[in-house]
């Protein structure tokens, strides 16, 4: 199941209830494809929202009440993103949703497109790949070159961690978009 822009907020704004319903502010930051849609119109569908999130257990609680009430997937929530954070990581609230007890966040423009480039998925069964996902961020931020994107990456992933794939996909896309 793919999930709509409608269809997340209705689930934040269900969740942003929950919340209230227990008297407690949560606080979600939105990445991935999430981001994407919401932040950049850049998408019209996403697989799931990648995302972390404060207090963990009762968000996780409301979240699975929240995938009964909207049937949707019970993983509509996915923290999986973790394995790609960054400790210089930057968040902003920018161009995002609102809701009275859920605070929102992402990736600053930057940031995000470190982090699609170093997932570097390729088209595939289940996945568009990061194709699209890489060239929107950099053309937000007016680059147009390889090494201008991977200096970015560099910038919140040591350079030793950066896999060749993820090189050698910048560099196809990059000269692909300008082309």
């Amino acid at each position: 199941m793919k999930l709509t822009r409608a269809q997340i907020l209705e689930a934040l704004g269900a969740l942003s209830r929950g919340l209230a319903a227990r008297g407690i502010q949560g606080e979600i930051c939105l990445f991935g494809g999430t981001a994407m849609l919401l932040a950049f119109d850049a998408r019209e569908t996403t697989r799931d929202v990648d995302a972390v999130f404060e207090p963990p257990q009762l968000v996780r609680e409301i979240a699975g009440n929240v995938a009964r009430e909207l049937g949707l997937p019970a993983d509509w929530l996915n923290v999986g993103v973790k394995g790609f954070l960054s400790p210089k990581g930057d968040f902003i609230a920018e161009n995002l949703p609102e809701f009275p007890k859920l605070r929102v966040t992402r990736p600053t423009t930057r940031y995000l497109l470190a982090m699609k480039c170093l997932a570097s998925r390729v088209p595939g069964y289940d996945t568009d790949g990061d194709r699209t996902d890489i060239l929107h961020p950099a053309n937000e931020l007016g680059i147009d070159a390889a090494d201008q994107v991977l200096d970015i990456v560099a910038a919140y992933y040591p350079r030793e961690r950066i896999p060749v794939k993820t090189q050698f996909f910048v560099r196809e896309i990059m000269e692909e978009g300008s082309g």
